[in-house]
């Protein structure tokens, strides 16, 4: 029972880290012509989204440290070392992709178009770096 619970966690954990990303990508398209005021509501909404999802990385990892404790896998498991090698990329450009490029919108003389596009960017390479993960972990491919 306790397993299940943990298992639980874990993929509602997934659904808060990759969800909202998707939810992101229309204010994307907005923020190339938002006045201040809303620009500023929508960019908070973006440092919601990347704070939501590093809390939820952080049950995801114990939650998924706690599985592999109690279930039938090893750490040796193919598929867990390959979501742990996707999951540790993910962590550093989680780190480097949002966060400098929101603030950047609070600078003058910033280039707005550009900065749209890498925040674009940069939601799409978490999207997949995440949709890999989840894949790893769904299918459990066995690799050696």
């Amino acid at each position: 029972m306790f397993y299940r619970f943990i298992l639980y966690l874990h993929i509602f954990s997934v659904i808060l880290s990759i969800g909202p990303f998707f939810v992101l990508l229309p204010f994307v398209k907005k923020l190339r012509t938002a006045e201040q005021p809303v620009l500023n509501e929508h960019l908070g909404l973006f440092r919601f989204v990347v704070r939501l999802a590093k809390h939820s990385g952080h049950v995801l990892v114990v939650t998924g440290i706690l599985l592999v404790w109690m279930g039938p896998w090893t750490w040796k498991t193919s598929w867990i070392d390959m979501t742990l090698l996707v999951m540790i990329s993910s962590l550093f450009f989680l780190a480097r992709a949002f966060s400098p490029s929101i603030r950047k919108f609070n600078e003058p003389g910033h280039n707005r178009e550009t900065l749209v596009q890498r925040l674009s960017r940069s939601i799409w390479t978490y999207i997949i770096l995440l949709l890999i993960m989840l894949w790893f972990m769904v299918t459990k491919p066995m690799f050696w």
